[in-house]
């Protein structure tokens, strides 16, 4: 048995059953000795090999530490694997990456980067977050430019969905840095400005967000694959911010000219739920335009949509519903999805509780839909979420109004 595996498999086998080292040792080792085997001090005999296993109920085997082609058979299984369906390989290379500190730290950084590409899938954003803090560091040892950039522009994607704007600003910024004095290609570029993008258009910093838009354009030109339609999706989504509706609209609709279902189904499906929920936030609210989207890609989510997509789907049609003046439509939607942890984005969470707000206010409920509002877009405020701090800000100007002319 070779340490320091054996010690730290040994103190996970122990933790796990809740066993101190003394009961552990019992009365055929001391647990001085014990200690010094955990800490890898002290290579273990076979007598103790079989007598900690039986003290733990479990095959010496357990003992052992994964040879490299193990690794590479469940790295390699995982990859292949066709995303929720096999959630089994995720878990068992996640488990093996918790067991095998010493692991080739290049194997270790793509098994790290899979395992958080399916936990964002999942909607798992936090656990997603730590393997992508990992990934950085290791990224950050190896010095290779392209895994650094890469780390650093999804663990940005990562922390904006959990609403920590000012930290992944500052991670986007950095991986776009990178990228820059690297000369990277655009297939690693263009990710990194559309993180970038992102976070400054949340941060209200929107001159920033369209300049870099418009570079991102430039970079992707003609492209037409995911990159492409993505830069004009983010393009898009700036100008909706600075009021540039019609803009908006005839980017978005370049850019889901741009792929087909055929090419790439997963982005054709989140490219039109970004269309429908673009055109709700714009003024007046595009209705009719976010129903036909919706209408298109319903199909497509209840045959291959993850979790996340068909939370995405139910909140955008119980936005749609409120803005067709159909509140109980939309509330009927709300109630179906309490019980069940939301994995959609902390932004589309945050639109979602004002939306039931808002519904609040319509229900007669003033007082307490107001007072919702309000805590809303200062908790946005402190996140430095600006541009949806704004949005929920200028809600409860209305709600207000509307009360006043009422009464």
């Amino acid at each position: 048995m070779q340490q320091p595996h054996f010690g730290r498999r040994l103190r996970q086998l122990r933790t796990e059953r809740g066993l101190s080292q003394s009961a552990l040792a019992g009365d055929g080792m001391s647990t001085g000795y014990l200690s010094r085997l955990e800490s890898g001090a002290r290579r273990p005999t076979k007598r103790a090999v079989d007598y900690l296993a039986d003290r733990l109920g479990v095959e010496p085997g357990m003992f052992e530490e994964p040879s490299k082609k193990s690794f590479l058979q469940v790295l390699t299984i995982a990859a292949s694997a066709d995303g929720e369906r096999h959630s089994e390989e995720l878990e068992e290379l996640s488990g093996l990456l918790d067991e095998s500190g010493a692991e080739d730290p290049v194997l270790r950084w793509h098994g790290i980067w899979l395992v958080a590409q399916r936990r964002l899938q999942q909607g798992r954003h936090e656990e997603a977050g730590r393997s992508l803090e990992e990934a950085v560091r290791i990224a950050d040892d190896l010095d290779i430019a392209e895994l650094r950039c890469r780390a650093r522009t999804q663990l940005a994607r990562c922390l904006r969905s959990l609403g920590d704007v000012s930290h992944a600003l500052t991670l986007a910024e950095q991986a776009y840095r990178m990228g820059r004095e690297a000369d990277l290609p655009p297939q690693e570029v263009g990710p990194a400005l559309l993180a970038l993008i992102s976070c400054e258009a949340e941060a209200g910093r929107l001159p920033d967000a369209r300049a870099h838009s418009d570079e991102l354009l430039e970079v992707v030109g003609d492209r037409a694959d995911a990159l492409g339609a993505e830069a004009l999706w983010a393009s898009a989504t700036v100008r909706v911010r600075q009021g540039d509706y019609e803009g908006a609209q005839t980017l978005l609709g370049r850019a889901l000219d741009r792929l087909t279902s055929t090419e790439n189904l997963l982005l054709w499906v989140r490219l039109r739920l970004a269309a429908a929920s673009l055109s709700l936030q714009s003024r007046p609210p595009l209705a009719e335009r976010a129903a036909e989207l919706l209408a298109e890609v319903e199909p497509a989510v209840s045959l291959v949509g993850t979790a996340v997509s068909r939370q995405e789907l139910a909140t955008l049609k119980a936005h749609l519903a409120h803005h067709q003046g159909r509140p109980d439509e939309a509330r009927a939607i709300i109630r179906a999805m309490d019980g069940e942890p939301l994995l959609i984005t902390h932004r589309d969470r945050i639109r979602l509780r004002i939306l039931e707000a808002q519904l609040m206010i319509m229900d007669g409920e003033i007082g307490e839909g107001v007072e919702r509002l309000r805590r809303l877009a200062e908790e946005a405020q402190s996140e430095a979420n600006l541009d949806l701090a704004a949005e929920a800000w200028r809600l409860l100007a209305e709600s207000l109004a509307g009360q006043r002319v009422e009464s």
